[in-house]
């Protein structure tokens, strides 16, 4: 049974390539309660042509989470069904729920071009960095354990046993942070923001990823200054 398994299964056999003209895709992870959501959600609505990948999930909506925005809320034998099928990219088994990331979904984006932004845990996006080549990785620190417990008690979402779960696994999965390209430590919400948005930006600036569009324009130049000296 998957509810017996801890850590995040790769349901893909070859990386998936995002550089050369293809869209770019944004792993951001932190513990929960690190202010992952908050801060995308205001990136995206900051930043144009950018989209977000919505995971498939077992647990039960929280008050104001919408099925199909927040999360593909679904029951543990659709989600079987769904590893079976081979249709994620990466599912993990995260604070007694499953998690997992739509394989078509990133696929679609980045090959056509678009850049996509995916909320997951540290499993997670150990599993897709593995596979997706030139992923941009983002990990959001919170700025001590403190806020962090302050911020899942202010949200209410959680019983005390799923609280204590959450916080006791925190520290684990904090020691993962070397393993990320980028780190925002969240102890201001509207500059982390800035800075997730600026990485955002900055990365689609990288000669890499640009450059056949580059070399055109360069070789555009060198034809005009050709054709006037003749």
């Amino acid at each position: 049974m998957l509810s017996e398994i801890d850590q995040s299964q790769q349901q893909t056999d070859s990386t998936i390539r995002t550089s050369g003209g293809r869209g770019i895709l944004f792993v951001v992870s932190s513990p929960s309660g690190g202010g992952k959501g908050t801060l995308i959600r205001r990136v995206l609505n900051k930043v144009r042509n950018l989209s977000y990948s919505v995971s498939f999930t077992t647990r039960a909506p929280r008050s104001g989470e919408v099925d199909g925005r927040e999360y593909f809320f679904v029951n543990t034998e659709k989600f079987e069904e769904m590893v079976g099928a081979q249709e994620f990219l990466e599912w993990a088994h995260v604070h007694g729920k499953l998690y997992g990331t739509a394989h078509r979904q990133v696929v679609r984006e980045i090959s056509g071009g678009r850049d996509i932004i995916l909320e997951v845990d540290v499993q997670g996006a150990a599993s897709v960095k593995s596979l997706v080549e030139d992923a941009v990785s983002i990990f959001i620190l919170p700025p001590s354990f403190e806020t962090l417990r302050e911020r899942l008690l202010a949200r209410g979402t959680d019983s005390s046993d799923e609280l204590a779960l959450r916080l006791r696994n925190a520290p684990d999965e904090l020691q993962h942070y070397s393993n990320f390209q980028y780190v925002i430590i969240n102890d201001d919400v509207d500059e982390a923001a800035e800075q997730l948005a600026s990485i955002v930006c900055a990365e689609r600036a990288r000669l890499s990823r640009q450059e056949p569009r580059v070399k055109q324009r360069v070789d555009a130049f060198t034809a005009r200054d050709l054709g006037e000296s003749d």
